[in-house]
């Protein structure tokens, strides 16, 4: 807790201590920009699940965001049912910075607290998660602003800490962090029309092996997400959106040797909304899947829920 109070504090006083380079009551176009959403499927640390790229009211920002998921497992190997509940919770500070018209720097630093219920009790790990790092490119962008093209290459830091014995586990994505650096592509589309917008979104991220000769499977995440916009005045945008998101992983290994039920895949249906009001804006989701199958079908997708808080800069 101590930890989460700091991380908001600090978020605060970076906020306190930006300087604006919009009017008071500017608000970019409602789709006007693309961060990357770091959470991960399975757990906020070795799957690297996001919904892509999503749209926010700012062109940029400094914020905090709450991300919670939750899975069924099974309890062990010998049991058929899964009946174990793993929950996977971070909050995170991440912002970005224009360095000019068209380059961005994205970043986000996370705090993850996660548990999972089990027989002989519930075991927790909490503390912070690795560190996102990304430069993104416009592109392409048409003169009537209808279409843009996004692309972005980035790196994360493993500053989490990766338990061996957790790995060994039906989930080994229970953790804190993959403590391998890891590397990611990333390409966003979106088009947008009046109150309607929609954005495609597609990334890859390619892991490496970690100090523990673990390497966590390579993944690709997709999505589709429709916007549009239900009211607006001169200091205020409201949005609903709903779309589709999958994610797609490849097999851990250990020793370069490939572990079995460590593959699979998702895909969600999700519904949520954004709002801005001045230089502040204010989103969230919730995702169900409509398709599931995790680690050979020994963990099950249940859901997940996020909301964010950010301010213009």
């Amino acid at each position: 807790m101590n930890r989460i109070i700091l991380l908001l504090s600090l978020t605060f006083s970076l906020v306190c201590q930006a300087k604006t380079i919009n009017d008071s009551i500017y608000i970019a176009d409602e789709i006007n920009r693309i961060v990357l959403e770091d959470c991960d499927a399975c757990g906020c640390a070795a799957g690297n699940g996001s919904s892509g790229f999503e749209s926010l009211l700012n062109p940029q920002f400094i914020g905090i965001k709450y991300f919670a998921q939750h899975y069924k497992a099974k309890e062990n190997l010998f049991v058929k049912d899964l009946t174990q509940d793993q929950y996977f919770n971070t909050l995170q500070v991440w912002g970005k910075i224009p360095l000019s018209e068209k380059l961005s720097v994205y970043a986000s630093l996370p705090f993850h607290f996660h548990e999972k219920k089990t027989m002989q009790g519930d075991i927790n790990i909490n503390g912070i998660g690795d560190m996102n790092l990304m430069g993104i490119y416009r592109i392409i962008s048409s003169k009537d602003n209808f279409h843009q093209l996004n692309g972005g290459l980035g790196v994360k830091i493993p500053l989490g800490k990766f338990d061996e014995k957790g790995a060994s586990g039906v989930n080994p994505s229970f953790q804190l962090g993959t403590g391998s650096w890891d590397y990611q592509a990333a390409l966003n589309y979106k088009f947008q029309k009046n109150k309607l917008a929609v954005l495609v979104n597609t990334d890859y991220t390619v892991k490496t092996e970690n100090k523990k000769n673990y390497r966590f499977g390579n993944q690709w995440n997709y999505a589709a997400t429709g916007f549009y916009q239900l009211a607006a005045n001169e200091n205020t945008i409201f949005s609903a959106k709903a779309g589709l998101q999958g994610e797609v992983y490849d097999k851990n290994k250990q020793f370069d040797e490939e572990l079995p039920n460590t593959a699979g895949s998702a895909l969600y249906g999700k519904l949520g909304f954004e709002a801005s009001y001045k230089k502040f804006s204010l989103g969230g989701e919730v995702m169900l899947p409509a398709y599931s199958n995790l680690a050979g079908g020994d963990i099950e997708a249940k859901s997940r829920f996020s909301i964010f808080i950010n301010f213009g800069i």
